[in-house]
């Protein structure tokens, strides 16, 4: 069976696009709109957040055989919040800078309905490596859409990518400052949102 037909080949490839986790199920909006007015916040965050997914779900998998129905969703509660306070105490040691201003938005990770959502719909019921690479392509779906927002906020807002000045600033650019404003990002997320399904059902309906 190759990675594509198989179980957790599926559902990484799904997360990427088809079933993308932002675009598609409109999950964990709140990081999307809060960090994307900074390219360096967003790989941070989206760093965090792909270990985070991909680890709960494949501990979750591991112990889903022994952890009692009642309780299952305060496990899984506990077990994502042991991956991200690993993901909070890294940044706060390595980007002190960064983790001012993305600090709270970390701890948020514990209930991102994207983490939250793979424990249960998928990793619960499946194998420990299927269940990693759902949590890892979900992870990785959700920074796609986050990283692009995230350039094209602060390109167009600051005239900068990770910081730095772009030519274009110098010379002629009139930097956007709505951009890097929460309308900005509700703005960029609709469009990408908008693109995304749009693209999706006409490659749906051209297959009928």
């Amino acid at each position: 069976m190759g990675f594509k037909n198989s179980v957790g080949g599926k559902a990484f490839i799904q997360n990427l696009w088809s079933d993308n986790p932002v675009f598609r199920q409109i999950l964990g909006i709140c990081s999307t709109l809060a960090v994307t007015n900074l390219l360096k916040n967003t790989v941070l965050m989206c760093a965090g957040l792909i270990f985070a997914t991909a680890l709960s779900s494949w501990t979750v998998s591991l112990l889903r055989k022994h952890i009692p129905k009642q309780v299952r969703m305060m496990v899984q509660v506990l077990i994502i919040a042991a991956y991200v306070i690993i993901v909070d105490i890294s940044i706060r040691a390595w980007f002190p800078d960064v983790h001012k201003l993305i600090g709270p938005y970390v701890g948020l990770i514990i209930t991102n309905c994207i983490i939250m959502g793979r424990c249960e719909a998928f990793a619960s019921q499946n194998t420990p490596g299927a269940s990693f690479l759902d949590g890892l392509g979900a992870g990785i779906g959700y920074s796609l859409v986050l990283v692009f927002i995230a350039v094209v906020r602060e390109s167009m807002g600051f005239g900068t990518l990770f910081g730095i000045a772009l030519p274009a600033r110098e010379l002629w650019w009139h930097q956007w400052t709505i951009m890097v404003m929460p309308p900005g990002a509700f703005f960029m997320l609709a469009l990408v949102a908008w693109f995304g399904n749009a693209v999706i059902l006409k490659k749906e309906e051209g297959g009928k």
